[in-house]
């Protein structure tokens, strides 16, 4: 029995083979000079030398529409220092100013929505540097990192882009129930914020004061080619869904394969993650951990729909608010143009195409992500009068020296 389990598992990953070739070539020829040994200490090297993911605020969960715990963290923005010689004036004299006495304006709320196989520990580098200038709200997507795994995926219910707007729909009410939001995502994070402008327009002309869209894609995912020839891609698309429904249900199986050909997947990653070849080993490897961390059967589960995902429709909720679309000209998943696409539907976005990087841009060239999205979150925040604090600007100057 084993042995017809090991035979399934290997045609299994033949069909995988179609999309791993590029980079199995240069994983024999490291493996015929590096042994196993010393592959796995530099493994472990790199893990303890790069300590990306660490980061942490504050805990809690939300309780989607299905009961799934939805883990989040918020971090707040550090109070500013008041004024040497404060300036005390009066109703009265505020009135004859033309001024409307009443409370200060809320602090724009930035919600972090990270992409498939990733967990909110991607955005560790933006973490990093917006951390304390603005209010973030950081929240793994149901079924991976600390969120629960979906109970209508346990009861054998599909998963949907739509379910995972309204996922984001629940995050939203319980870490922001007022004041200005700007809604960052990549990858299926991009998608999940346009499902929720698809079904809470109501809601996202009220309070989306800006948006993020980064390696993402608002349809035709059916047709993206992976970087492969087109028979290559025609075959990946007619095999995944089933390879992929077979590997989910040998998980434990599968899981003992991926550990087993841990070069082989690392290989993989880079291909697919990354667009140039000098992206530090250690970065790598944090993706290759938060990727690592996905149970196949979570793969499986979530992978059929994004063929099924149109949300062209939903992008006019964004047009009359700031918005940045960024892509990486290097990248296989969810190719550049998808989001030449995206910026010609919001005319008054700023599209920025990354040259040399993959689909995880945020992570390759972080100073310029950083940059850009500082600079929407500081459109945002002028946009509805809301306060600007200076360690935003500060930040947005320093990169952009």
């Amino acid at each position: 029995m084993a042995e017809v389990k090991w035979e399934r598992a290997g045609l299994v990953g033949a069909a995988i083979g179609v999309v791993a070739a590029g980079a199995a070539a240069g994983v024999a020829i490291e493996r015929a000079t590096v042994s196993r040994s010393v592959r796995r200490k530099a493994r472990l090297a790199l893990d303890a030398a790069g300590p990306y993911g660490t980061l942490r605020g504050t805990p809690g969960t939300a309780a989607a529409e299905d009961g799934t715990l939805l883990y989040y963290e918020v971090e707040e923005a550090e109070a500013p220092e008041p004024p040497a010689e404060p300036v005390r004036r009066g109703r009265g004299w505020l009135r004859r100013q033309g001024v409307k006495a009443g409370p200060p304006p809320a602090p724009v709320t930035v919600v972090f929505c990270h992409g498939y196989c990733l967990s909110q520990d991607s955005w560790h580098f933006q973490r990093a540097a917006l951390r304390g200038a603005v209010r973030a709200v950081y929240w793994d997507q149901r079924s991976h990192g600390r969120s629960e795994r979906g109970r209508d995926q346990a009861a054998g219910r599909p998963v949907t882009i739509d379910q995972l707007g309204r996922d984001l729909k629940a995050v939203l009410d319980a870490v922001a129930p007022e004041g200005p939001l700007v809604l960052v995502g990549h990858s299926m994070g991009g998608m999940t914020v346009m499902a929720l402008a698809d079904q809470f327009p109501e809601y996202v002309k009220e309070r989306v004061a800006g948006v993020a869209l980064i390696s993402t894609s608002a349809g035709k995912l059916a047709a993206v080619s992976f970087g492969l020839p087109a028979a290559g891609a025609r075959a990946f698309r007619l095999l995944a869904p089933g390879v992929l429904k077979v590997l989910g249900s040998q998980a434990d199986l599968v899981e003992r394969g991926r550990r087993a050909t841990a070069d082989l997947f690392a290989g993989i990653v880079k291909r697919y993650s990354f667009g140039s070849q000098d992206v530090d080993p250690a970065v790598e490897r944090f993706a290759e951990r938060l990727i690592e961390a996905t149970p196949i059967d979570v793969v499986a589960e979530f992978y059929p729909a994004f063929a099924l995902h149109d949300k062209v429709d939903a992008l006019a909720g964004f047009t009359a608010v700031p918005a940045l679309v960024l892509a990486g000209d290097k990248d296989l998943l969810t190719p550049s143009a998808h989001s030449a696409e995206i910026a010609e539907k919001l005319p008054d976005a700023e599209l920025v195409v990354v040259e040399g990087a993959g689909h995880l841009v945020i992570m390759e060239r972080p100073d310029l992500v950083n940059n850009r999205l500082a600079s929407v979150v500081a459109q945002a925040a002028d946009a509805v009068r809301a306060p600007v604090p200076q360690e935003l600007r500060d930040l947005m100057a320093a990169l952009d020296k």
